[in-house]
């Protein structure tokens, strides 16, 4: 098969890497790709925000199968014009990624199918929102309800904390995405990351995962894109993940199908777990990253059988072979992130890392510059190990980044510690 994947960052590394060990793949094509996936298959470089760009390419590569990563290209549509024009795709619909495009309109299905979630109201007037919060207090959470990048949720521990971030989104800092707010009950608990695959109909669960999102070791500092992820999580139990199927996921497809917009893809809803029961957080239209890459370092070669048969409605014959193992991904990022960091600094020591089926770095900001690796982005290495055990796994990754030269990078020591 010619596969192409659209996107350029770990996440879509993770999938490449798992797609070349299937040997249903002839050729396989990354656009835009990066310095990481350069090594390992093709880059293409247009736009994958334009529909007609992206056709043309399938049309004069003879793509048999296209992925798409990011959410960006789905809420655009993309994936509803290469199935337009014939080519088998994995990914949602832009009306079915509105789960992820829009808090409001996820607030709305959980609404219809009674999937349980926490308290909301939706705002589109600062004022209006602002009184919400002085009457619940907080804490409270603060979301844009469009796509912002996953840095449009401000969970907030004092009203005045709430306010300033309403303030911050009607006034532009999280550009189209803040026009509306959804303000929510802040939930307890402990979230993790629920993977699963939906053809429309069917579901099949594909992994548990749980991510690091603040910048500095014992969950401290800002909130960012992820810091690290490990896979499975013990936290999200057998029963919980059933349980979650029952009330949460399986309304939710058949909700979307009921409105017309039925969903094809990956579902990725981010749990939160009290008292054995999971809440809804939030969906996600695609692969979470960094949890991709804990996920596809233990699924391997297939995790394309199973996209195949979800882009092709045969979910009901397909079945996932989970090693008894443990993942873990730690993210190593630019100094300065997630605020104001450099580009350009050179990386070295990446050659003397080991890359096999338990030890893989997965480049999620890099640029290839005079036969050297730079860093080119926020996040930029995912440094991805498995093991029998997760603390086998977790000392494997650290083993790795000692032998990586980047002074003007930096990661967390702990991620895997609530597991361990």
């Amino acid at each position: 098969m010619n596969i192409l994947i659209l996107g350029s960052g770990g996440r879509e590394h993770a999938l490449a890497w798992a797609v070349k060990q299937n040997p249903k793949t002839d050729r396989l094509i990354v656009a835009p790709g990066n310095a990481g996936i350069a090594m390992l298959a093709e880059c293409a470089d247009f736009d994958i925000l334009d529909a007609g760009e992206v056709v043309g390419f399938c049309e004069e590569n003879a793509i048999d199968f296209v992925i798409v990563g990011p959410e960006a290209p789905l809420a655009a549509g993309i994936a509803d014009a290469t199935r337009a024009a014939g080519f088998l795709t994995f990914g949602p619909s832009a009306a079915a990624a509105q789960l992820e495009a829009s808090k409001g309109f996820t607030k709305a299905v959980c609404d219809a199918c009674g999937a349980p979630t926490a308290a909301y109201a939706r705002f589109d007037q600062a004022e209006a929102a602002k009184d919400y919060i002085r009457a619940h207090g907080a804490p409270i959470v603060v979301k844009a309800d469009g796509l912002a990048a996953g840095k449009g949720v401000i969970v907030a521990m004092t009203e005045a904390e709430a306010l300033a971030a309403v303030d911050d989104m009607f006034g532009g800092e999280f550009g189209a995405a803040g026009a509306e707010v959804v303000i929510e009950e802040f939930m307890t608990g402990e979230e993790a990351s629920f993977f699963v695959l939906t053809d429309g109909i069917n579901a099949l669960p594909i992994g548990t995962a749980q991510d690091h999102k603040r910048a500095f070791d014992g969950d401290t500092g800002p909130n960012t894109g992820g810091m690290g992820a490990y896979s499975p999580a013990p936290v999200l139990t057998d029963a919980i993940a059933e349980r979650a199927m029952r009330e949460i996921i399986r309304p939710t497809i058949a909700e979307m199908a009921r409105r017309g917009t039925p969903y094809q893809g990956v579902l990725y809803a981010g749990l939160m777990i009290k008292d054995g029961q999971g809440r809804l957080v939030e969906y996600n239209a695609r692969f979470g990253d960094p949890e991709t890459q804990v996920l596809m370092l233990r699924l391997g070669a297939q995790a394309l059988d199973l996209l195949l048969a979800c882009a092709e409605g045969r979910l009901d014959q397909a079945q996932v072979n989970w090693a008894d193992d443990h993942a873990i991904t730690v993210v190593m990022a630019a100094k300065g992130y997630p605020g104001a960091y450099e580009k350009g600094s050179v990386i070295k020591g990446l050659s003397r890392t080991p890359e096999d089926s338990r030890h893989m770095i997965f480049h999620a900001g890099t640029a290839a510059r005079d036969g050297q690796i730079i860093a080119n982005g926020g996040r930029v290495l995912n440094i991805t190990a498995r093991g029998d055990t997760l603390a086998d796994a977790r000392n494997r990754a650290y083993a790795m980044i000692d032998h990586i030269n980047w002074p003007e990078g930096f990661c967390r020591s702990d991620i895997g510690w609530r597991a361990l």
